[in-house]
């Protein structure tokens, strides 16, 4: 499969990423659900710290994975989430 390189926006900073050409829309739903959850913690806390915004996120969102029912359609979600943020991991570029 062919790489191709997107640059996706996290918390208000710019990451450029090299990813497999199909899972381009994987990742940016998971950078949607990333800055959506982050969004709604500052709205709810008085935290103003990005980083702890993002490991906060972090652990909501693994905690929801390991903890979502097991059918067949949560399940495959579940495991695209855990995909899209190892990707996002791995795929980092440091300008």
């Amino acid at each position: 499969m062919s790489k191709v390189s997107i640059k996706i926006v996290i918390a208000g900073r710019n990451y450029p990423l090299t990813i497999n050409e199909g899972e381009e829309e994987l990742v940016r739903k998971a950078v949607e659900d990333i800055n959506t959850n982050v969004q709604k913690l500052q709205e709810s806390y008085a935290v103003k710290d990005m980083q702890d915004l993002l490991a906060m996120t972090s652990l909501q969102l693994a905690t929801r994975a390991n903890t979502a029912p097991s059918d067949g359609k949560e399940r495959v979600l579940k495991t695209e989430m855990l995909d899209a943020l190892k990707v996002l991991s791995q795929n980092i570029e440091v300008e």
